[in-house]
């Protein structure tokens, strides 16, 4: 496996309202809630590739397909998602991880909103994501502005050109 970075983290929390009351309202984090669904997400925050709020009847959808978490099943608090190069590192990720012991709470999946992701749960609670997420794995594009030092400088003999050194 080679992790490129972490795509992202966040919390579960018992409710949406629950969360919501902390992150948004009172720590005041720009969190947005996806539609139709009570998971609230910035992907605007410096420093954090993507920071969410994940309602656990939701997590245990996504994981058990059910909207309650399973019994003797530690309830987590928090999810961590290792972005790997393409969605069939995710595979590959998914096969090392159970050669070497541990059982997955999902195989490899493609979502509607274009993730990859395998997930397990250590056993202190995390739920670990191994995932590709193409949106985050894109380069910025070129520059559509110049930068600051350089604007007001062309003449018309150099436009067109960079300045030189």
């Amino acid at each position: 496996m080679k992790p490129q970075f972490i795509g992202a983290v966040g919390v579960i929390s018992s409710s949406l309202a629950e969360g919501r009351a902390l992150f948004v309202d009172s720590i005041g984090l720009p969190l947005v809630q996806s539609k139709g669904t009570n998971f609230l997400h910035s992907d605007r925050l410096k420093g954090s590739k993507y920071f969410g709020v994940w309602p656990l009847a939701e997590a245990a959808r996504t994981c058990f397909g059910r909207d309650s978490w399973p019994e003797g099943q530690t309830v987590p608090q928090l999810f961590l998602e290792i972005e790997v190069e393409s969605p069939e590192a995710v595979t590959e990720a998914a096969s090392e991880l159970e050669s070497k012991g541990y059982r997955l709470l999902h195989g490899p999946r493609a979502d509607p909103w274009g993730q990859t992701v395998t997930r397990l749960q250590t056993k202190d609670g995390l739920l670990v994501g191994i995932s590709y997420v193409p949106w985050m794995h894109r380069k910025s594009g070129p520059r559509t502005r110049r930068p600051r030092r350089f604007r007001g400088r062309r003449t018309p003999r150099t436009r067109g050109r960079a300045p030189r050194k």
